[in-house]
């Protein structure tokens, strides 16, 4: 059997304006969701042969790092993120037969410079996520929520 494995070329990232979907454009790489869940230790004076007891605790979906080539636009769109109080919609869009997309909202957390002097002048993105991330299918990314 073939592999149905696609390489990250053509993979979008994508921010909702108001009114639609713009690209983000001059993406290196995406790095995330990163999700985690926490654990609740249940252990009691009842527990038996001494080991620990563990229930699910809340899942976190962790947070999506891009990094970019550096442009004015795309540097000012995201610290006007970063500048912002409230959530934003966020969606990566890979480039597979059904158009699988990841959709969430999040903040902006960081949004570093890199100035190497014999390379291109880059900065990343780091983006926590709040709430779930919805995985849909193309003809399924209309606007958020």
């Amino acid at each position: 059997m073939s592999s149905l494995g696609v390489a990250g070329v053509g993979t979008l990232f994508r921010r909702w304006s108001g009114t639609e979907w713009d690209v983000v454009e001059e993406i290196k790489s995406i790095t995330g969701p990163s999700p985690t869940r926490s654990t609740i230790d249940l252990t009691s004076l009842q527990s038996t042969d001494k080991y620990r007891e563990f229930g699910a605790g809340f899942r976190d979906s962790g947070t999506v790092v891009l990094e970019l080539i550096f442009r004015r636009d795309t540097y000012t769109t995201m610290k006007d993120d970063f500048e912002d109080d409230d959530l934003q919609n966020y969606e990566i869009v890979f480039p597979d037969a059904e158009s699988t997309n990841l959709e969430f909202e999040g903040l902006v957390t960081e949004i570093p410079l890199t100035c190497p002097p014999d390379d291109a002048i880059t900065f990343s993105v780091t983006i926590k996520i709040s709430g779930k991330v919805e995985i849909n299918s193309g003809s399924e990314s209309n606007s958020p929520g």
